[in-house]
């Protein structure tokens, strides 16, 4: 049977961050906010911020940055089981907020999430702010370039629209700009995703591809990489339920990489 790795708490009460209230665009939310230099806003996977997801924003955290990580959907610091991942999946793709089910166009959080990096770049300082978004959140990241402050955009298992295997969460004009912006500055986004992920297929990775040429950096791991998760048996989550913490391990090589290339953008 499989089992949690040692150091995943059944609940984490997300204490060593700051849980701010952060008002922007008229709309208020929780914001886990901890560390120093410069900004790297982390948009939880389903069902929310689970112990899997702190323990990858701690990963960023100690790598030498200031994260902030708003409170988007579920319940903050919980497991996730099943019946609680179906509710709240069910309960954001009726919300305002998120577009589940539309391809070429933005959820509208993408606007308050912008917003976010830009107080964050105000607060934390340095050269601009990486994101990374997981699962529903996945493709956020590329929109959130809409905001000068973003130079180092990290899509995991980038899962929307949902069920159009190869759709882009993102509207045309606002692909447009981003692309022109990354041309202009020489900037790319990184992409990860498993080989036999139902919920972020191939076909997604090669609509981006066709869209961003060189700019688009995806990488797939072999479904023999993931941890053998008593969550979701599905071979998914890269940087959270399905990251085996070890040397030589694919998915904390893809941990590692993402933190360098946060280095590499926010350090200079």
């Amino acid at each position: 049977m499989p089992h949690h790795p040692a150091d995943i708490p059944d609940f984490d009460a997300l204490d060593d961050f700051e849980a701010r209230q952060i008002s922007l665009l008229g709309i208020t939310k929780r914001t886990y906010v901890g560390g120093t230099g410069p900004a790297v806003i982390v948009m939880t996977e389903m069902p929310g911020i689970s112990p899997y997801v702190g323990r990858f924003a701690r990963w960023v955290r100690d790598a030498g940055f200031t994260v902030y990580m708003p409170s988007l959907f579920g319940k903050d610091g919980a497991m996730p089981t099943r019946w609680q991942s179906i509710s709240t999946i069910a309960r954001a793709c009726i919300s305002a907020e998120f577009k589940a089910f539309a391809a070429n166009k933005s959820s509208p959080v993408t606007q308050w999430l912008r917003a976010l990096a830009k107080l964050a770049h105000e607060e934390a300082g340095g050269p601009g702010v990486g994101a990374i978004g997981m699962c529903f959140t996945g493709n956020f990241a590329l929109s959130m370039m809409l905001e000068k402050s973003v130079l180092a955009p990290v899509l995991s298992q980038p899962s929307l629209p949902m069920g159009q295997k190869g759709g882009m969460h993102i509207a045309p004009d606002e692909l447009a700009a981003v692309k022109a912006r990354m041309e202009a500055e020489d900037l790319t986004v990184k992409a990860y995703r498993f080989a036999g992920d139902s919920f972020c297929q191939a076909e997604r990775f090669a609509a981006y591809e066709a869209a961003l040429g060189d700019r688009f950096e995806g990488t797939v791991l072999p479904d023999t990489s993931a941890y053998p998760s008593p969550i979701l048996a599905m071979p998914h989550s890269v940087v959270t339920l399905h990251l085996i913490d070890g040397a030589g391990e694919p998915t904390a090589k893809a941990r590692d990489e993402i933190l360098a290339f946060f280095r590499m953008r926010l350090e200079g």
